[in-house]
């Protein structure tokens, strides 16, 4: 059989090849098309610049100002688009290169602190490196979030001194804040904003804003509102929508309803009320956690009270009571300096109304008229960061230092030439034995305010300098070896989740020392001769699941029966890894104690498989 010519049938002649449809070219498609194909994909930033460096068409569809690099821009930092206006126009690219660098920085300065600052805590110019970054600060935040908010049970160091490093960041940025409101008119001046930064610099971690708490309180004041209209729907107040402050009400009989309704649904129906059993607690001075917790001491208290009548047209006035803040509501002539054409409300007591004696046997003594005079809102802060330093001084934690020091650098921030509590940041700074060169720098400020000093400057000018001499004359890290002779009786090594045979407390070992070395009065008060080896035996560095720091002896130890993670603010500080069963050491306590690593392991694999059979 002869072949087929062409055309032939069976066989796909010229006019079927024509009739065939011509091949898809992607680059033919519309600019729109293609940005829409790029938007939606799933391409890597690293996909999206290799298609924009093939043609012309490729690199228009992927413009920097684009959306394609905007959504690549909102996928891997979706925290960050708050700071961008949807209508400006930005360059997504050029900011996504900076945010890649930022990060990059992030980590490194992360990576750096362990090496600088195993052996004492970070002192506040540790961060003057960060200080002279040239990225922008938000996106070096978020990088330290990402590094805070990896899971697993890995990158502990990196997460520890992330969070200092952040701690510090958002602290000096609400210094700024708190500088610049004392800066305004005193009338300006919300008792509620002082509070929340107050709030914000103590716990500079959490998620704490003005518009936050302001929308809490709005709402308090929204069901004020509808238990007043059901009292009298004619009543000025009840008209104003939530988060609208009323008008100024003027008649002291509809002033006193708002009181009485705001006192039902403050005391009665949320159950606000003061904190009698835990007064001293750092909680009740922060507002947020007022809102929390609806308890609280009486300025605190008082800030919410005042805060929430001021939004219904009640204008109270904070007075600076001694042991006791009130606030003082005027039944006379607006202005009168007549204590007794006042009123006076103790929020802490659920809003009860005070006469001028009853204010005094509220505090068991009489008080002269200064008193009970109106307080601006720099003395309440002033009030409400001294009650915080007492707490501070109450304890000796490293949770109350961290309070102490925050509450003086609120103060100094208001009163930079208070004599008394200058020498207090240097009298701290100086028994934490960080930042010596800071204690020089305060110590010779005080001494040029008051002379007077002279005597308690010059004794701690003297030991700070020594402190200087001393670490200039630090050689290196001390390493102990469980090869040593010495050190032959040392049973157990750092890393290994161990339990406290007397006192029943899980912990982690982070150090050891072949016998006790502390002093001879630390030996007496814990009462350490009564042990049957004494302090002749070897004695553990060991970081407690309470947030405690101890020194225990080897024979009041044994082994976890059911080692788990121990939720120690410090643990990032020694170990990088929790293994499921012990912690791994970071690199510098694994320099001080080299040979630990592996009898860690040693001993876990020996100890639990064991259990286990």
């Amino acid at each position: 059989m002869a072949a087929p010519s062409p055309g032939q049938e069976g066989e796909p002649g010229l006019e079927a090849e024509r009739a065939a449809p011509a091949p898809l070219i992607l680059t033919a498609l519309p600019g729109e098309l293609l940005e829409l194909i790029a938007y939606c994909g799933p391409l890597s930033a690293a996909d999206v610049g290799r298609l924009a460096c093939t043609c012309r068409r490729l690199r228009e569809a992927c413009q920097p100002r684009g959306k394609v690099w905007r959504e690549q821009f909102r996928r891997r930092w979706p925290s960050l688009m708050k700071y961008y206006n949807q209508t400006e126009s930005v360059n997504w690219l050029e900011e996504y290169k900076e945010r890649h660098k930022a990060g990059l920085e992030a980590r490194r300065v992360v990576a750096s602190f362990s090496k600088r600052f195993f052996t004492e805590q970070v002192p506040c110019d540790g961060f003057s490196d960060i200080e002279t970054l040239e990225c922008p600060s938000h996106f070096f935040e978020d990088e330290l979030m990402s590094i805070l908010n990896m899971e697993g049970r890995k990158g502990l160091t990196w997460k520890y001194y992330a969070k200092k490093i952040l701690y510090f960041l958002r602290q000096q940025n609400i210094l700024k804040k708190l500088k610049v409101y004392l800066q305004h008119p005193a009338d300006e001046q919300t008792f509620l904003e002082g509070a929340v930064l107050i709030d914000q610099y103590c716990n500079p971690l959490l998620d704490i804003c003005l518009e936050t708490v302001q929308a809490q309180v709005d709402d308090i004041a929204s069901k004020v509102r509808k238990f007043l209209k059901s009292k009298n729907p004619r009543h000025p107040s009840v008209t104003s929508k939530t988060g609208e402050v009323s008008q100024e009400v003027s008649q002291v009989e509809l002033q006193r309803q708002v009181l009485d309704a705001m006192n039902y649904v403050l005391y009665e129906q949320l159950k606000y009320k003061g904190n009698e059993v835990d007064y001293y607690n750092s909680l009740n001075s922060y507002i947020r956690q007022v809102l929390i917790h609806r308890t609280g001491i009486p300025i605190s208290l008082s800030v919410l009270y005042l805060t929430i009548a001021r939004q219904l047209g009640v204008r109270l006035e904070p007075v600076n009571f001694p042991s006791h803040f009130l606030l003082r509501w005027c039944q006379g002539t607006e202005g009168s300096t007549n204590i007794f054409d006042y009123t006076y409300i103790d929020a802490f007591g659920k809003g009860k109304q005070l006469t001028v004696k009853e204010c005094e046997y509220l505090i068991g003594h009489h008080v002269t008229e200064e008193f009970y005079g109106v307080a601006t809102a720099k003395e309440v802060l002033q009030r409400m960061v001294g009650n915080l330093l007492n707490i501070g001084k109450r304890e000796s934690t490293d949770q109350s230092y961290q309070l102490l020091r925050d509450s003086l650098d609120l103060y100094l921030a208001m009163y930079p030439d208070n004599v008394q509590h200058l020498m207090l940041q240097a009298r701290l700074y100086f028994h934490l034995g960080i930042w010596p060169e800071k204690v020089l720098d305060i110590l010779q400020h005080i001494q040029a305010l008051d002379p007077s000093q002279h005597g308690a400057v010059g004794y701690l000018v003297q030991h700070t300098l020594e402190h200087i001499e001393r670490r200039k004359e630090e050689t290196g890290p001390d390493v102990k070896l469980h090869s040593d002779e010495k050190h032959k009786d040392v049973c157990y090594s750092v890393g290994l989740v161990m339990k406290h045979k007397r006192y029943g407390y899980n912990c982690v070992i982070y150090g050891w020392d072949p016998a006790c070395m502390m002093g001879h009065e630390w030996i007496r008060n814990m009462n350490v001769h009564s042990l049957p080896h004494g302090p002749h035996q070897p004695f553990y560095n060991v970081l407690v699941e309470d947030g405690s720091c101890r020194y225990a002896a080897q024979e009041n130890l044994e082994y976890n029966t059911e080692p788990g993670e121990i939720s120690h603010p410090d643990v990032g500080r020694y170990f990088m890894e929790f293994a499921g069963t012990y912690y791994v050491a970071n690199t510098e306590l694994e320099i001080r104690y080299p040979e630990d690593t592996e009898l860690t392991c040693a001993t876990v694999q020996k100890t639990y498989s064991e259990n286990k059979e």
